[in-house]
């Protein structure tokens, strides 16, 4: 009997071990994949704080784009024109590949895909709110200040919020769940009105005789040429 006892303590003992050692690596796991995540994240940040100015596109890159089926820009696919980092790295590129990264890694550790498509949304549509400011610079100013800044602010509150969401899902999984539609809803609403300040914004600035100016101001000067 006592044989017998001592057999079932050692068999539970090691049925215990090997659950507390599994368990404890899939947490190292979970905690390796979400630290990536959060990697991903600056990386894809960095490209956005990296953007420095606007060129005109070649037409060699449109017809790439064109082939590849790349996603562009609106503003910047709008007056042809192509989005640089300050080494002149093409912006939407590298925010393409930096979303990429993000992707794979972000699935790994468990993000619901449509959370993922709202993070990618944010960091566009802030490059996208960038791309105008831009494009106003180079035209002299021609919107209201207000207007800019309201606009600006809009994205970046939109980028936040879809980066909030996403580092919640990411860490509290069970916790966020329940709220999810209802914070998926309001970041559409959200979306949405950040999508008509900008088409006001270059409804402004698209005009044939901006357009113009515009290529006017970034053409290259004859001794650059």
């Amino acid at each position: 009997m006592a044989e017998l006892i001592d057999l079932v303590y050692t068999t539970a003992g090691g049925i215990v071990g090997a659950a507390v050692t599994t368990y404890l690596s899939r947490d190292h796991e979970r905690r390796h994949l979400r630290a990536d995540v959060q990697q991903r994240l600056q990386r894809v940040a960095a490209v956005r704080a990296g953007v420095h100015d606007i060129a005109p596109r070649g037409a060699g890159n449109r017809r790439r784009a064109r082939r590849a089926g790349d996603g562009r820009l609106v503003a910047a696919d709008h007056f042809g024109l192509s989005v640089l980092l300050e080494d002149g790295t093409d912006a939407e590129r590298a925010l393409r590949e930096a979303l990429d990264g993000l992707v794979v890694s972000a699935l790994s550790a468990g993000v619901p895909r449509r959370v993922l498509d709202f993070a990618g949304g944010g960091e566009e549509q802030a490059l996208q709110c960038e791309v105008v400011r831009l494009i106003d610079a180079r035209l002299g100013g021609l919107l209201d200040e207000a207007d800019l800044d309201a606009l600006t602010a809009a994205g970046d509150d939109y980028r936040e919020a879809t980066t909030q969401l996403l580092l919640q899902t990411l860490w509290h999984p069970w916790r966020s769940r329940p709220r999810l539609r209802a914070r998926l809803r309001a970041l559409r609403a959200q979306a949405t009105a950040l999508h008509g300040r900008r088409q006001a914004a270059l409804a402004v600035l698209a005009t044939p005789e901006h357009t113009l100016a515009l290529g006017q101001a970034l053409a290259p000067s004859p001794g650059q040429a």
